[in-house]
């Protein structure tokens, strides 16, 4: 294969919802570019895209796939994104690598959930979208709705291009109304007529190349003047302005395609290459501190890993856009984040997992190498001295967490490996194990998210896994303050233990002043602090801790025990076992013995008067409160709102977007488990949310008895 020159170079992402297409799409790329002598089938397992085994048994994509294709002196760099929300991490990185995105639409359903979501996507990266409608050889096929729905639900600059002549099950040709032309097939899309359009649809092709030729006019001024002077615009103007129109974003072109029977597909090339950008036209990509690398050949070596996955027989395979300058076989680069050195051994463009080498690859191209010692997924490598990072890609929150463990013990840190290679090849699976919950946790997008990743660990890498229910990181605290001491005395012979702590704990408020006095129970105490210590808690929040003592009634060595009797106590809470925060403690009087008294024994006395402080101190349980942005179609509206109602959120606000309601709330984590799933039941899979940690909060009181109650019981279980 050759070596192509930035503007010889389209980077398209082919995205859509399931079912609408693309991986037969790509197929037809890589037969009319020569890249394969047989068309694969999906039936058959046998396309360049969904060839892992996971997707042959979900008959789906799960992770997106590279693809190329050569047409016309142009290479086609195709990302074949998948169509389920649930994976909607390859679809994240494919737009936002891609330099156009191509939007399938199954033209028998009209404007499907994933096409609606992956259109956003594109929105919110700011990326170039041609529509292509597919399926229009199918009886339920209706093209005129298709396009009507895209200009609602889309947008009303949504552009015809090509339209079909003969919808339907006996669909064989289409109108470009760019060539003026009627292209006509063969029944199984193997020989192409261009033909005169015909007398019939003589004054319907008038009428919308008006409308593209004024849609492509607007979006120059020099090309308005001269519509205005001519009341036209030739082919290559028009081109032109489509282009520019593509590229801000004021035009969305409609192209056709039958891709099962590989029917505008050779079509839909000739436009990539001669409307589409190359990444010369576009915006370079931005690093961390803001600033953009255009893709100039020239310029210094840099390339950003986006994808990485693990072939058989091959190993791991990091995938990457070249950001600027050449990179070539046995380049010596540095891995910005970390600094370590990488050779570049191989360069491959790639075909799903087929591979062809390649000596060098230029700014804007996409290409995959091998056995990179120290290189992660989102890295930049670049030649020594650069220290621009490009940014990484916005993944979305997870939407459903779940505790996870293996079924032997033997099996968990091979269990905690492979957890985390699934997480470099899709990185909206996200992993913590969390110390406080005792529970391995995982994140994802969705149930059957989930359960993908749990048949990779069943099926490729032999690993038995159960899900569990994950618990709640409450925290605890208290609300007022409380007085308490506590003598801990043991003699069994020889040196006992003794020590006596009385103590004060109030919450802790930031820029409250130190203490002087407490009035407890109609009884005033004094205080003078001779020393504090502020503790920041790994988990939020701080313990202050004063030493009030006066005459020495408590020697000042065994502060640090106390202190270490206190932590233990905020890192398993008298009420529920949970984290406790936002506490300060005045220990103003005490005794020790000269002989009995040791650290063990401060430690003991200051844990136990401590408890029994807390829980006079109007102990509350807090609970991690989460920002909740939910997208629903407005026929939903009420039954999402009910929804939410019975799940403690507190409404925010809400705004409208293109026959969408937005609803903002604030909604407990306790009460969002299984949201994914039942939002998805309330609004026919149309919905969608984000979710992000906010603050922790109180729970209601009758909550707070429960589980209370419930850690009481499985502490006594325990004993």
């Amino acid at each position: 294969m050759k070596v192509y020159n930035t503007g010889d170079i389209r980077n398209i992402a082919l995205v859509g919802n399931a079912g609408s297409g693309k991986t037969t799409l790509a197929e037809n790329f890589a037969l009319e570019g020569g890249k394969i002598q047989r068309k694969g089938t999906i039936d058959s397992k046998s396309t360049l895209s969904d060839y892992r085994p996971v997707e042959h048994v979900q008959e789906g994509s799960v992770f997106s796939s590279i693809l190329n294709s050569e047409w016309n002196g142009v290479k086609i760099n195709i990302l074949d994104a998948p169509g389920a929300l649930d994976f909607i991490g390859g679809a994240v990185s494919s737009i936002a690598i891609a330099d156009t995105t191509l939007l399938v639409l199954n033209a028998q359903n009209g404007i499907e959930v994933g096409a609606e979501i992956h259109w956003r996507l594109a929105e919110k990266l700011n990326k170039p979208v041609v529509i292509i409608a597919n399926h229009l050889d199918h009886d339920k096929t209706n093209f005129e709705k298709t396009i009507d729905l895209a200009k609602e639900q889309l947008a009303s600059s949504v552009t015809i291009v090509q339209y079909p002549v003969n919808q339907g099950p006996e669909y064989n040709s289409m109108i470009d109304l760019i060539t003026m032309k009627m292209y006509k097939w063969s029944a199984d899309g193997s020989k192409q007529e261009v033909l005169d359009i015909p007398d019939s649809e003589k004054e319907k092709t008038d009428e919308l190349r008006m409308i593209l030729i004024e849609a492509a006019a607007e979006n120059d001024e020099a090309l308005m003047e001269k519509f205005f002077e001519n009341d036209t615009l030739t082919e290559d103007e028009m081109r032109e302005g489509i282009l520019k129109g593509i590229l801000g974003r004021g035009m969305f072109p409609v192209l056709c395609t039958s891709a099962k029977n590989n029917m505008g597909t050779k079509r839909l090339m000739d436009f990539i290459k001669n409307a589409l950008p190359s990444p010369a036209a576009m915006p370079g990509m931005k690093t961390k501190d803001g600033k953009e690398i255009k893709p100039d050949a020239s310029g210094t070596k840099s390339l950003f890993v986006f994808k990485t996955g693990v072939e058989e027989h091959l190993g791991e395979v990091n995938y990457f856009k070249v950001v600027s300058g050449e990179i070539a076989e046995s380049d010596d680069l540095v891995i910005v984040s970390n600094k370590n050195k990488e050779r570049i051994s191989q360069i491959f463009a790639v075909n799903g997992k087929n591979r062809e080498s390649l000596p060098k690859i230029v700014a804007g191209d996409i290409g995959a190498t091998v056995k990179l010692k120290y290189t992660k997924n989102e890295d930049t490598l670049t030649e020594k001295g650069n220290e621009d990072c490009i940014e990484s890609i916005k993944y979305p929150n997870p939407k459903i967490r779940k505790a996870i463990r293996a079924l032997s013990e033997s099996d968990e840190e091979k269990l905690g490996e492979y957890l985390h290679r699934l997480h470099d090849e899709d990185p909206t699976y996200i992993l913590e194990y969390s110390k406080e919950l005792k529970q391995l946790i995982l994140h994802g997008q969705g149930e059957h998210h989930l359960n993908t990743l749990k048949w990779h660990l069943d099926n490729t890498f032999k690993i038995p896994t159960e899900f569990l229910a994950p618990k709640i990181p409450y925290r605890e605290t208290i609300t007022k303050a409380a007085q308490s001491d506590f003598r801990h005395k043991k003699q069994s012979g020889g040196a006992g233990q003794f020590g006596e702590v009385h103590m004060i704990i109030e919450p802790h408020e930031e820029g409250k002043p130190k203490p002087t006095t407490y009035k407890l129970n109609g009884k005033e105490y004094t205080v003078t602090v001779r020393d504090e210590d502020v503790i920041e808690l790994k988990w939020g929040g701080k313990l202050v801790f004063y030493n009030c003592i006066i005459g020495g009634v408590i020697d000042k060595n065994y502060m640090p025990a106390i202190i270490k009797g206190l932590m233990e106590k905020m890192e398993n809470g008298p009420l529920t076992g949970s984290y406790a925060r936002d506490i300060r403690v005045s220990v103003y009087d005490g005794k020790m013995h000269d002989v009995d008294s040791n650290e063990i024994s401060f430690k003991i006395a200051g844990s136990k008067a401590f408890s029994a402080a807390f829980k006079q101190a109007g102990p509350r349980i807090l609970e991690p409160i989460y920002n909740l942005e939910v997208m629903v179609p407005s026929d939903s509206m009420g039954d999402v709102m009910s929804d939410l109602q019975g799940r403690r959120a507190i409404i925010q606000g809400m705004s409208s977007a293109k026959g969408f309601e937005i609803i903002n709330a604030k909604v407990p984590l306790a009460e969002v488990s299984k949201y994914a799933t039942a939002l998805s039941s309330i609004s026919g899979g149309r919905a969608t949310f984000e979710l992000e940690f906010d603050e922790y909060a109180p729970v209601p009181g009758d909550i707070q008895n429960e589980l209370i109650k419930a850690y009481e019981e499985e502490q006594g279980d325990e004993d």
